[in-house]
């Protein structure tokens, strides 16, 4: 039977993020998508025009509708809007014992608000205790963590952060640091894996944090284990940020049917670009 996966997120109308990011992703891999609509945004590559919250009982409805028919083997949340939508989302989920990637989605590629500030309480209490692994960028990491903004962006700070264990398993995405060579860190308890690789300077990043955490929840449909999931979705995230269509005035989308053999074998040492990395032992 196909493998099926489900997506908890956001519209992009320029279809290079969100829930259409997320359904090719799934479709690259081989994977059935379903679908939740949390909201609606009328955007493209330069920007968030409008934003419009569905109300919770739509997002329950959907949800429950997918899970009561198809045999979803893995779910992954995007944006989610507001503390309402947060609370029901966790309610549905909760006791299904299924493979959940959370994206803590905050803030678009443009700098537009995709969570009422109001919802981070909610999503630490509530979601993320359920989460197989929790994908946020530094900034993400920072609100999630209660950190002064800019402190794992500082020298070392991030190593001070990852003294203690955090709270939830987690891929802290590197790709907002500095200097060349980009660090993504996977922790889940002990010492963290580091996956590592060149920067390349590109305006076309529409999308990665879906289409990484799309990637990862596709390979635990299909059965991967965490780790293998996370380094194949950053081999996927690689091919698909080098061939992005170079479509758009302001931040591109990538190319979620890239060539190449990005689904079989890991990325090539040395050999990465934003956000994808070459693991480091």
């Amino acid at each position: 039977m196909k493998r099926v996966a489900l997506t908890v997120a956001g519209s992009d109308s320029g279809g290079g993020a969100g829930l259409q990011a997320d359904l090719k992703t799934f479709q690259a891999h081989g994977v059935y998508g379903a679908s939740v609509v949390t909201l609606v945004t009328a955007q493209n590559t330069r920007g968030v025009r409008r934003a419009v919250i569905l109300t919770p009982d739509v997002v329950r409805d959907q949800l429950e509708a997918v899970l009561d028919d198809f045999p979803v083997a893995a779910v992954k949340t995007g944006a989610l809007g507001d503390a309402a939508t947060v609370a029901v989302v966790a309610q549905v989920l909760r006791g299904r014992n299924l493979p959940l990637v959370v994206d803590p989605v905050m803030i678009a590629k443009s700098g537009d608000a995709l969570l009422q500030s109001e919802a981070v309480s909610a999503l630490r209490e509530l979601l993320l205790p359920l989460a197989a692994l929790v994908t946020p960028n530094l900034p993400e990491a920072e609100v999630l963590l209660d950190l002064a903004p800019g402190a794992l962006h500082a020298r070392d700070g991030l190593a001070r952060a990852l003294t203690t264990p955090l709270p939830w398993p987690a891929l802290l995405k590197g790709g907002h640091g500095t200097g060349d060579v980009l660090t993504d860190l996977l922790c889940l308890g002990g010492e963290p894996r580091r996956f590592e690789g060149r920067r390349v300077v590109t305006r076309h990043t529409h999308g990665t944090g879906c289409t990484l955490s799309a990637a990862v929840t596709a390979r635990l449909a299909l059965g991967d284990s965490l780790p293998d999931a996370v380094e194949a979705g950053l081999a996927y995230l690689r091919a698909a940020l080098l061939e992005a269509p170079g479509l758009g005035a302001g931040a591109g989308p990538l190319e979620h049917s890239p060539s190449g053999t990005w689904g079989r074998t890991p990325p090539e040492r040395g050999d990465s670009v934003t956000g994808p990395r070459t693991h480091v032992p």
